[in-house]
């Protein structure tokens, strides 16, 4: 892994004690919980998840048995491309960052600003620190990502107004190799009857399975224009998806008068790829 600076502009937790708990100690105890309570997985080293990014009361079970999945690719990652929906700052485009490190109770996770260059020039990416500030759906991903991995750089990417297609260009220009995993987080459904919301939930979940973005909109899941962009590269490099959890807060929370919905899915690359190939040696 290139050596890269974590002195700077940091950008501190938003939900450090809100959405995960605010103490080292407590926050690792959870994960390491949360890990723990997924079974071995057969499923072969993943190129992408998808992954939700409520609280960990809630979504944590789902999010775990996605990061499960990295156990046995620890050595290889050095970056983590993770991209998720601009939930309280409006966005026309992808915001990227200035900042320099992520902060979480686990420590600093240095931001790839090489990466973050390669993307720059397009169109639709905007420097601006505002919608990462108090952005949950980034963050709750990172103590999973501190545990898991060895040390990795972070590329932080917020989805706004754009077009699909746009997503999946910069995927492609970050996509990489063995040493770069991306991370799509998204929670499904939002405020719906249980039923209604399992119903909903599963239109969403076979249109992933498959592939097939345009079926994908707002009422599917906040980050559909992150997923839909994820699938659009997927399609384009014969990826296989699998899977791993679909459930929403009305199995985890008890109320289910208003419900939202999680997912979790991994991406692999093709049998045969370059990637893939290098991955088995790594």
């Amino acid at each position: 892994m290139r050596n890269i600076a974590q002195h700077g502009k940091v950008r501190p937790p938003a939900v450090a004690g809100s959405f995960y708990a605010g103490n080292p100690l407590g926050l690792q105890s959870e994960v390491d919980a949360l890990l723990a309570s997924v079974p071995p997985s057969q499923t072969a080293s993943p190129k992408a998840l998808i992954v939700p990014h409520a609280g960990y009361t809630y979504s944590g079970r789902v999010a775990a048995t996605a990061f499960a999945v990295l156990r046995d690719r620890v050595a290889a990652i050095e970056r983590v491309v993770v991209i998720g929906p601009a939930h309280f700052v409006p966005v026309r485009g992808i915001a990227i960052p200035t900042a320099t490190t992520y902060e979480t109770p686990l420590g600093r996770v240095p931001v790839d600003h090489e990466a973050l260059a390669a993307v720059a020039d397009l169109p639709f990416v905007i420097s601006a620190d505002d919608p990462h500030a108090p952005e949950h759906a980034l963050e709750v991903e990172l103590p999973f990502l501190q545990t898991v991995l060895g040390p990795f750089a972070m590329v932080p990417l917020l989805v706004g107004q754009t077009a699909p297609r746009h997503v999946a260009d910069l995927l492609s220009r970050l996509w990489g190799g063995p040493e770069t995993l991306i991370i799509v987080s998204s929670d499904l459904s939002h405020y719906h009857e249980y039923e209604s919301a399992r119903r909903l939930d599963a239109i969403t979940a076979e249109a992933i399975d498959r592939h097939d973005w345009s079926r994908l909109g707002p009422g599917s899941a906040c980050g559909f224009l992150p997923i839909a962009g994820l699938l659009i590269e997927a399609a384009r490099r014969g990826m296989r998806t699998r899977r791993l959890a679909l459930c929403n807060s009305g199995d985890v929370a008890g109320d289910r008068r208003r419900v939202v919905g999680y997912g979790a899915w991994s991406f692999e690359e093709p049998e045969g790829s370059v990637a893939a190939r290098l991955t088995s040696l790594s």
